[in-house]
């Protein structure tokens, strides 16, 4: 199971927490939890990548992408506004390799309770 650091402790704003619960989701790989956050019409654009459409689709590359590699997930920020939200830090893999990560949420409300795309940016560091 991936570790997770985060300095987030915003009890206050359910955005940050659902963020921070959906994040700490993709580092462990649970699947189920991460298909129930978002819509049926997911768009997650990984910048330099490539552009998943649709929840099946998003199913389908989160398991080739196998979640279980994370070793240590380390987040720094996470910010939400009306419709929008944000997370960076980094990640550590079993294999050695870091990366650090910022990713932007468009939610399908303001709401926050489902997340209708995201645009990754990563980078090998």
């Amino acid at each position: 199971m991936a570790k997770m650091i985060t300095t987030i402790h915003c009890g206050n704003s359910p955005k940050m927490v659902f963020l921070e619960k959906f994040n700490r989701a993709y580092a462990e790989g649970n699947i189920p939890y991460l298909l129930e956050c978002v819509t049926d019409d997911i768009s997650w654009r990984m910048v330099g990548d490539q552009e998943v459409v649709g929840k099946l689709n998003f199913k389908k590359v989160l398991l080739e992408l196998g979640q279980s590699n994370i070793q240590e997930m380390v987040i720094e920020k996470i910010f939400t506004h009306g419709r929008l939200g944000a997370a960076n830090g980094t990640l550590k893999m079993h294999n050695g390799s870091t990366y650090a990560f910022s990713d932007i949420y468009g939610f399908s409300s303001a709401k926050g309770n489902a997340i209708r795309s995201i645009t990754s940016y990563v980078i090998e560091i």
